[in-house]
């Protein structure tokens, strides 16, 4: 066999889902160009780079990542972890490393802002480790302005790439490493999904797992269509082959990661829908808990309700985002339904699946909201009675039309108005919670506890989630991690529980 032919087979492993032996790879030879071959290449790059750091400075060149914003940029911070680890970087725990990167978030001017704030600290870091490397990346660096700023104000970022290549972060890290300067690799949008590079995992038992990519619904407020592009679902045999791969290294509980999990499939080749695609993963043996997130409440379906109600494996919890208990300011917002369309499908769950915790994201001080739309919110909010709700104080994001809209709301109206608002929702939440003390559920442990509960009792304390996603509290040590166990929910602290394994 040939030395080509030996390369080519090398690379039909990660083209078959089986990963690559990084030392049979020939870094000298040209880098091929089907993905993800390519990225293992410049793996094997970055690592010749890697050893030759640690010959001249005796030690192991370190990484540090920070993630800003929800659960799909912690799932792309696990891949660039882990292309960090396969390349020979050792994690750090904190920001002097020799190689730092932001994962950013721009849903909301704050995310934003903080970057900003941590950008103007490793300024000095950098000047007193030149060779360190500054990495941007994530929904943030799909803005134009943000790319603008960050060249004039912030020149000593090594780095920047966006959404929808970071894929290519091997190969970016290795231009960047190799080279002085500010590297900028933005692509305005992308069709491409690639599979089947190194991620490392936050839990050993628990992981996210992308079933899609961007968001087609365009609400007004919201500027993730435009730094996320339009929507793309993977392929079922990719994400079930994925579920397969984490069971078999111990994991038993997956979240199901998408804009709006309720439209996957529609875009594919063969459509599928979201609950065939719950159905399928239900069948994976080992497979313990199925949590998926977001729901748009336009696309959930009877179907999905009726997959949910009848399954042994998907979670009693379901994150459906209102924004707005007025129909005025919901067409405002281009959300597609109307106050009474959310409290009928809210209702129906209930009635269909009784012991459901049900979530909810909500906007204050959207443009044009009165006192009067904001009472029909808390009135949705005691008819629903949502387990939780995370509020929020709109955030004006420029290129979007809520940007634009006239009757911008007063800064006191929005303070009044949240704070009505979220103690209404604390209130609803806590009298739901309330109505579970006494009962019986599953736990999954996930850590030790490190508040003073235990302390004050002198008993260590792990915390588990239930299946509703409530959090709960029991007498245990470290070897219970990742275990499901069976536990009395004893005593109610409002958004907890302390508890007791059976």
């Amino acid at each position: 066999m040939g030395k080509g032919e030996r390369q080519e087979k090398i690379y039909n492993q990660a083209l078959h889902h089986t990963e690559m032996d990084l030392d049979k790879i020939d870094i000298n030879a040209e880098p091929p160009i089907e993905e993800p071959v390519r990225q293992y290449y410049f793996i094997a790059k970055c690592r010749e780079w890697v050893e030759g750091f640690e010959r001249k400075a005796g030690r192991c060149p370190s990484f540090f990542t920070q993630t800003f914003g929800c659960q799909m940029n912690a799932r792309d911070s696990e891949k660039l972890e882990g292309i960090l680890r396969a390349a020979g970087f050792k994690a750090a725990d904190s920001e002097d490393a020799d190689f730092v990167i932001f994962n950013t978030c721009t849903v909301r001017d704050n995310a934003n802002q903080r970057v900003y704030g941590r950008l103007g600290e490793l300024k000095g870091r950098k000047r007193r480790n030149p060779s360190m490397r500054i990495a941007l990346c994530g929904c943030m660096m799909q803005e134009p302005s943000v790319i603008e700023k960050i060249r004039t104000s912030y020149p000593f970022v090594d780095l920047i790439f966006g959404t929808h290549n970071i894929y290519k972060f091997a190969e970016l890290m290795y231009a960047s490493l190799e080279t002085e300067g500010m590297l900028i690799d933005i692509w305005e949008d992308t069709d491409r999904i690639v599979e089947n590079l190194p991620t490392e995992r936050k839990y050993p038992f628990k992981s996210g797992i992308n079933i899609m990519f961007g968001c087609n619904n365009f609400c007004s407020y919201c500027i993730v269509p435009y730094v996320r592009g339009r929507e793309r679902s993977r392929e079922p045999e990719d994400i079930i082959r994925e579920i397969k791969r984490l069971t078999a290294d111990g994991v038993v509980e997956v979240m199901l990661l998408g804009q709006n999990v309720n439209s996957y499939g529609r875009n594919l080749k063969h459509p599928l829908t979201f609950a065939e695609l719950l159905q399928e993963v239900e069948k994976i043996e080992g497979l313990q808990r199925i949590r998926f997130m977001t729901s748009h409440p336009k696309d959930l379906s009877d179907e999905l309700i009726q997959v949910m109600r009848d399954s042994k494996k998907i979670c009693r919890h379901l994150h459906l985002p209102l924004q707005s208990g007025s129909t005025r300011i919901l067409e405002k917002m281009n959300r597609r339904y109307t106050r009474e369309q959310y409290v009928e499908l809210a209702l129906k769950i209930r009635s269909e699946i009784p012991d459901i915790a049900i979530t909810t994201d909500i906007i204050v001080g959207f443009p044009g909201e009165t006192p009067e739309d904001l009472e029909e919110t808390i009135d949705v909010v005691r008819t629903v009675k949502f387990d939780n709700a995370f509020t929020f104080i709109y955030s004006k994001r420029t290129g979007t039309p809520a940007a634009a809209m006239e009757d911008q709301v007063s800064e006191k109206q929005v303070r009044e108005g949240f704070d009505k608002l979220l103690k209404v929702v604390q209130d609803t939440a806590r009298e739901q919670a309330a109505k579970y003390v006494g009962s019986i559920g599953e736990a999954l442990i996930e850590e030790v506890n490190g508040d003073d509960d235990g302390a004050q009792s002198c008993q260590s304390l792990v915390t588990g989630r239930l299946s509703n996603n409530m959090i709960v509290h029991v007498p245990g040590d470290a070897s219970l991690i990742g275990k499901t166990v069976r536990v009395s929910l004893d005593e109610c602290k409002g958004f907890y529980y302390m508890g007791t394994i059976l």
